[in-house]
């Protein structure tokens, strides 16, 4: 998930820093150690900003734009925060039949950010996803680890508060 943030400025500590580039001078010579840095990087960070992708880059002797490349073409990669309450609102044939494009709306409209994007506050990124897997419970939406099923618009800014 790519996501977007309302700017939020990159904040990383000096412990953070050393334990990347500790990481990256364990594997750097490693074949193919690529990717495993980048989510290890992204494990200490919660995301790969570009400060974070130098890092890495400068550390593996590579171009910018390879760390970059990476990064942007697999979406277990994040460049930009992500919240704290990950929503997934399921928008697969029977969620999508049972409203649940309206609910995204309405989590949308409650939120104030659109799917794909994160809460200026850092507390929801908001994701639309194809199938979750619980088609009888159609409409479902997780939260986290928590599953909220057959749901109806009503049910929306209760369920929000919980977090």
């Amino acid at each position: 998930m790519s996501g977007k943030c309302a700017s939020v400025p990159f904040v990383g500590t000096k412990t953070q820093e050393q334990q990347l580039r500790g990481y990256i001078e364990q594997y750097k010579d490693v074949e193919g150690a690529l990717i495993p840095i980048m989510q290890k990087a992204q494990a200490i960070y919660g995301y790969l900003p570009i400060e974070v992708q130098s890092i890495i880059a400068d550390g593996l002797n590579s171009p910018l734009e390879e760390v970059y490349g990476v990064s942007t073409f697999y979406s277990q990669f994040t460049l930009t925060p992500v919240g704290k309450h990950m929503i997934s609102v399921c928008l697969g044939t029977a969620c999508y039949v049972k409203g649940a494009g309206d609910i995204l709306d309405k989590i949308s409209a409650t939120l104030g950010v659109q799917a794909g994007e994160t809460t200026p506050d850092g507390k929801f990124t908001l994701d639309a996803v194809r199938c979750i897997g619980a088609c009888s419970l159609a409409p479902v939406i997780k939260i986290g680890e928590d599953v909220y099923a057959k749901l109806k618009l009503e049910d929306v800014e209760d369920i929000l508060a919980k977090y």
